[in-house]
C-alpha cells in the first residue's frame, strides 16, 4: 500500500472513520507480522504483539501527524512494542522449552525458513523493510540510525547470501 493511502487511512481513521481502520489492518497485517516475527522468532508471541500493535495504532491515533511517513510511524510502533515483548519474555522463566520450538504457518515456504536459517536479524529485518514493506535504503538508514551505504552493503550482502543458501535447496 502506497504512502499516501497509509496516510489517507490514518488520518480517516483519526476522524473516526471505522472501516478506515479494517483497510489499514488488511492492507498491512502480513508487514507488521513480518516485521515484528523478526525479532520475537516466535509464531504466537508475533500474532499477539501484532494485535496489540494495532490497538495501540488505534488508541495513539491523535499522534500520528498528517503527511509524515506514516509507514515508518507504524513500524516504530511494532518496533517499540517487539521490543517491550523481548524485555519482558527476557525477564521470565519458560516453564515449556517446547514453546521456544513452536510450528509457525509463517516459516512454510522455504524463502522464509532459509532465511531464518542463514540470515541474522538484522539482515533478516534489512530484507523485510526494503522488499515487503517498500522503503528505500536511505529510509531504512534513518530508521535504524544507521549509514546509508552501510544499509545498502549489508543489503547486497543478505541477498547474496540467501540466494546462494536457495539454490543448495
Amino acid at each position: 500500500m502506497g504512502q499516501i493511502n497509509l496516510n489517507k487511512l490514518l488520518i480517516a481513521i483519526k476522524n473516526g472513520d471505522k472501516s478506515a481502520f479494517t483497510k489499514l489492518y488488511e492492507n498491512t497485517k502480513r508487514g507488521v507480522f513480518a516485521f515484528i516475527y523478526s525479532y520475537l522468532k516466535n509464531y504466537a508471541d508475533a500474532e499477539d504483539a501484532m494485535q496489540t500493535v494495532y490497538v495501540k495504532i488505534k488508541s495513539g491515533i491523535n499522534g500520528y501527524k498528517e503527511g509524515t511517513n506514516a509507514r515508518a510511524w507504524i513500524l516504530q510502533i511494532a518496533k517499540n512494542h517487539a521490543i517491550n515483548v523481548l524485555n519482558k519474555n527476557n525477564r521470565e522463566i519458560p516453564l515449556d522449552e517446547s514453546r521456544e520450538e513452536s510450528a509457525s504457518p509463517f516459516e512454510e515456504t522455504s524463502v522464509t525458513e532459509t532465511m531464518r536459517k542463514v540470515l541474522s536479524e538484522d539482515e533478516q529485518r534489512l530484507i523485510i523493510l526494503h522488499v515487503l514493506w517498500g522503503y528505500k535504503h536511505k529510509e531504512i538508514g534513518l530508521m535504524l540510525n544507521c549509514p546509508t551505504g552501510t544499509v545498502t552493503s549489508k543489503y547486497k550482502r543478505a541477498v547474496e547470501k540467501l540466494r546462494s543458501a536457495l539454490k543448495e535447496v
